[in-house]
């Protein structure tokens, strides 16, 4: 039993959510309208999650509008517009304040509190959730909806404290603006965030200096306006297309070619890749069936992607520094890009690549890079987050036995569907490990799994049943099935956020669930029509379950 003593004043509630942003919001809604009393604590001060905090320059969805928006509401639906064909992040900012809005959620939403501490109660069944402000509940169900992309990470390089101009991360960034006319600018990272901020720098600063530690594979968005007859007509599709997309593999509504690239003769594969380029963004990964799980056939789309790099960089030797070698396409998430490679072409843009002369530290006037100091104003880092575990690995989680989840999770995360934790009875993961998440849409994810965990539940609280926890054995084979399944494709290899490699010490595992978001919601449905196999419901808290073996392996064993 957990030794933990609980606070004398405490709140009690049937469920705490943890985060405000899609998943969150939406999670609050569900469980709202089952009639349960909740409490959602978010760290930010407003609601959006990954979009309040994620506001720098040119800050951009990736997967087009129509698709990354609820399905729970016709009224919803029907009522919001958007403006391009990818939102930017002020627009979806403003669709979520509606959403909280529309939705009277914001009663129950605690904003510029995060939280500390959740610890289970093995006499009680009930979850203690205490925040850094000395807020303390109680609730039957804890769902953590914490977001795979919140906490940024800053390299750790000597001297930056002493740095005299001003340094920003692209996930904090600040709500006043930041002006980069005539300054002297450095951007490190040319993953996703950079690659849209670059454009946007490069056309205000008086210099910017790109720090490249890995060349990024880029698409171009082909934005434009979402008005007139081709957002009618998209929104009377919208329930066919949203219902294609829950059963794909990516959750995007992107038709996959099934054949092989391999199959087809070479002027037909630059057709296909021709087609898929102007259709813009994502829609790059459907162009063939085998360019995640062969490598040969991966070979061939690089290849093409290439190409169209050294056709916008007009200096070679740029180019091919811009070229991304040494991983698949598809390895780490294609970026989508307005304008990024043309950027290179401007006379006040410098490309430094720092892959085998990495940035030795930050003197008081700039990064220094094999002994060349580089005097800027303003340092963006737009290195990225530690994705998928950093914001959980961040809160004390205690199950039964006051076992801590970074203790379970020391040598990579393990779980049950990427939804629950063995040895965490009623602690749910909205896009936890485990589970595809990440790795396509994410919105037709977090609808998956709020439903999911609704849906659970409903179907305890029917039953007058007490806690829902995941036996170790269901978690031991859904860890070997990820495992198995990322081993077949060509991604558990990549150095990425993916695996935890751009953080420095942080186990690699490959943590995203590859089977695809339809066959995912299959084997969920699955489980749930069977009465919640892998699962041990109990009436009572039950206080003699084991909590399971913490040295078994991670998602990747």
């Amino acid at each position: 039993m957990c030794a933990y003593r609980e606070p004398r004043h405490t709140a009690d509630y049937d469920a705490v959510v943890v985060g405000a942003g899609f998943a969150g919001l939406y999670q609050l809604y569900r469980l709202r309208e089952q009639g349960l009393t909740v409490r959602v604590f978010e760290a930010g001060g407003g609601v959006g999650g990954t979009w309040f905090w994620n506001r720098y320059p040119g800050a951009r969805c990736d997967v087009e509008s129509i698709d990354y928006q609820y399905a729970f509401s016709e009224e919803l639906l029907s009522e919001w517009r958007w403006s391009e064909r990818y939102p930017r992040q002020e627009e979806l900012l403003r669709y979520l304040d509606h959403v909280a809005d529309r939705f009277d959620l914001r009663p129950h939403i605690q904003l510029n509190t995060r939280v500390e501490r959740a610890v289970f109660n093995e006499e009680t069944g009930r979850w203690l959730v205490e925040t850094t402000g000395g807020d303390a509940v109680r609730a039957r169900y804890c769902v953590m909806a914490t977001g795979c992309l919140s906490v940024p990470w800053v390299p750790d390089l000597p001297g930056l404290e002493n740095f005299t101009g001003e340094w920003y991360h692209t996930g904090a960034w600040p709500t006043e603006d930041v002006g980069f006319t005539g300054k002297r600018v450095a951007v490190v990272g040319t993953g996703s965030s950079g690659i849209q901020l670059i454009p946007v720098v490069a056309e205000q600063a008086a210099e910017l200096f790109v720090f490249q530690r890995t060349a990024s594979f880029s698409v171009p968005a082909f934005n434009r306006p979402a008005g007139g007859a081709a957002a009618a007509e998209a929104n009377t599709g919208f329930r066919r297309r949203r219902e294609f997309t829950r059963h794909s593999v990516l959750g995007l509504s992107t038709p996959l070619n099934p054949q092989s690239a391999l199959a087809v003769s070479a002027d037909e594969r630059r057709r296909q890749y021709e087609a898929r380029w102007r259709m813009g963004g994502l829609h790059m990964y459907g162009a063939f069936a085998d360019l995640l799980v062969d490598r040969a056939a991966n070979a061939t789309a690089a290849e093409f992607l290439h190409d169209r790099i050294r056709e916008k960089v007009h200096d070679p030797g740029v180019a091919e520094q811009l070229l991304p070698r040494g991983y698949p396409l598809g390895g780490k998430r294609i970026c989508v890009d307005t304008g990024y490679y043309e950027a290179f072409n401007r006379d006040n843009v410098h490309l430094i690549d720092i892959k085998d002369t990495p940035i030795d530290a930050v003197t008081p006037r700039g990064p220094l890079v094999d002994g060349v100091e580089y005097p800027v104003d303003v340092i963006v880092f737009a290195t990225g987050f530690d994705a998928m575990t950093g914001a959980l690995s961040r809160i004390e989680v205690r199950g039964r036995g006051g076992a801590a989840l970074s203790e379970k999770w020391a040598a990579g995360p393990t779980s049950y569907l990427g939804l629950a934790v063995s040895g965490f009875p009623n602690l749910f993961l909205v896009t936890g490990p485990g589970s595809p998440s990440v790795l396509g849409n994410v919105i037709v994810s977090i609808e998956h799994d709020v439903d999911w965990i609704t849906e659970a539940v409903a179907h305890l609280r029917e039953r007058d049943l007490a806690l829902m926890e995941a036996t170790q054995d269901a978690e031991d084979a859904w860890v070997q099935h990820v495992s198995q399944v990322a081993g077949s494709t060509l991604l558990a290899d990549v150095g990425s956020w993916y695996t935890g490699a751009n953080v420095p010490g942080k186990p690699r595992v490959f943590m995203g669930y590859a089977g695809g978001a339809g066959e995912f919601r299959r084997r969920c449905e699955k489980v749930a029509r069977q009465g919640y196999t892998g699962f041990a419901l109990s009436p009572a808290p039950p206080r003699s379950m084991p909590v399971g073996d913490r040295r078994r392996g991670p998602l990747h064993r």
